[in-house]
């Protein structure tokens, strides 16, 4: 990041950060796009959440409470920074941190163009995995086999000296990716 003293005028559009109120990322973009001088993004991840009914796809912010936005800051902040949603715009002091081009081209490259990066549990039989949460936190185990209509899966794990088949809840468990060197 590069961190500039905001002058009055002359300088040139940049990348920014935006401070969002929380949860209000997709109001304070929806906001920020109606304004022709404004080029918003808004990186996001879609992923499965166990709820009380079951698993639902989310989407949420890949930077909870952020987004970035490039314009002229002395013909838009004041604009953006009366968005609703918005908190402010990032920044130290009289030190205004813009964001490089090519940081931005960089995670909108990884994002695609609907700004969304889909996460999918794609386990097989065999593969290595780490439990994230119960009793078994922590411990490593092999996939051996998966139920997906109940979203579950059975591993076969070491404990107390003993292999233990175990059955559980597909979002307990995550890919163990220093198994395989990754």
């Amino acid at each position: 990041m590069n961190a500039q003293r905001l002058p009055e005028s002359g300088f040139n559009s940049a990348w920014f950060c935006v401070r969002t109120r929380p949860r209000h990322e997709h109001i304070a973009a929806a906001g920020l796009r109606q304004h022709e001088d404004i080029e918003v993004f808004l990186p996001r991840v879609r992923f499965q959440r166990s709820t009380r009914r079951g698993l639902a796809w989310v989407t949420e912010a890949l930077f909870t409470s952020y987004l970035f936005a490039r314009f002229q800051p002395h013909l838009a902040l004041r604009r953006i920074q009366a968005s609703q949603g918005v908190a402010g715009v990032v920044h130290f002091g009289p030190n205004w941190p813009t964001l490089p081009d090519h940081v931005i081209k960089e995670i909108q490259a990884l994002m695609g163009p609907e700004e969304v990066h889909v996460i999918q549990h794609d386990l097989h039989p065999g593969d290595p995995v780490e439990i994230a949460s119960g009793t078994f936190q922590g411990l490593r185990a092999v996939v051996t086999r998966i139920v997906p209509a109940r979203q579950r899966v059975a591993v076969l794990l070491d404990f107390l000296g003993r292999q233990t088949m175990v059955e559980l809840d597909m979002n307990q468990i995550f890919p163990d990716t220093t198994a395989r060197g990754v």
